[in-house]
C-alpha cells in the first residue's frame, strides 16, 4: 500500500470518526490496513525464502554433476588402464583398486546429493505455494479494504458487509498459507 493511499485512508477514518453510525467501518478499516501490511511482510519473506532455497538447491546440483563428472572420468582412466599395455601392472592393479574405492565412496555420496537436491526442490515448491496464497491474501484484503472505504462516501453499509466478505477470504487464504 502506498503512503498516500494510507494516508487517504486515515484522513477518510478520521471523517467518518465524528460520526458515530461509521466508527465501526473506521475500525474494521484500520485492522484491515494492519492486516494488509503484515500479509505482505509475510509475502514477501516468504518470496525470499523460495529464492534462497533455490540457490541452494542449484548448488546442490552442481554438486551432484561434479561428483558425476568426476566418477565417469575416474571410470574411464580405469577403463584405459585396463587395455593399455603398462610396465608396472603392479602399481596400475593398486591405481585401479583405489579408484574402485572412490567410486564407491562417490556413488553414496552422489546418492546423497541427489536426495538433498530434491529435498530442497520440495522445500522450493512449498515456499512458493506459500508465497502464492499470501499473496492472494493480500489482495483479497486490498479489496476488501477499498471496498470498506466506499461506505464512508455512500453511507451504504452493504459496501461494508462486502469489503469483510473479501477480507474474510483473504484472511482464509493467508491461514492456509500459514498451515503448509
Amino acid at each position: 500500500m502506498e503512503a498516500n493511499e494510507a494516508q487517504e485512508l486515515q484522513e477518510h477514518a478520521e471523517h467518518a470518526g465524528h460520526e458515530k453510525s461509521l466508527r465501526s467501518v473506521a475500525l474494521t478499516m484500520t485492522i484491515l490496513a494492519v492486516l494488509v501490511a503484515v500479509v505482505t511482510v509475510l509475502g514477501h519473506r516468504t518470496h525470499t525464502e523460495a529464492i534462497l532455497k533455490q540457490d541452494q538447491a542449484t548448488d546442490k546440483w552442481g554438486e551432484y554433476q561434479a561428483q558425476k563428472i568426476r566418477s565417469y572420468n575416474t571410470t574411464l582412466t580405469a577403463d584405459l588402464m585396463k587395455v593399455l599395455p603398462l610396465t608396472d601392472k603392479a602399481a596400475a592393479q593398486k591405481l585401479t583398486d583405489d579408484y574402485a574405492k572412490h567410486q564407491a565412496k562417490w556413488t553414496d555420496e552422489t546418492n546423497k546429493e541427489f536426495d538433498e537436491a530434491k529435498a530442497l526442490e520440495k522445500d522450493v515448491e512449498q515456499a512458493e505455494d506459500r508465497a502464492k496464497r499470501f499473496d492472494l491474501g493480500e489482495v483479497l484484503l486490498e479489496i476488501g479494504l477499498v471496498v470498506t472505504s466506499i461506505t464512508l462516501l455512500t453511507r451504504n453499509r452493504i459496501y461494508w458487509y462486502v469489503g469483510l466478505g473479501f477480507s474474510v477470504a483473504g484472511i482464509v487464504a493467508v491461514v492456509l498459507g500459514l498451515l503448509l
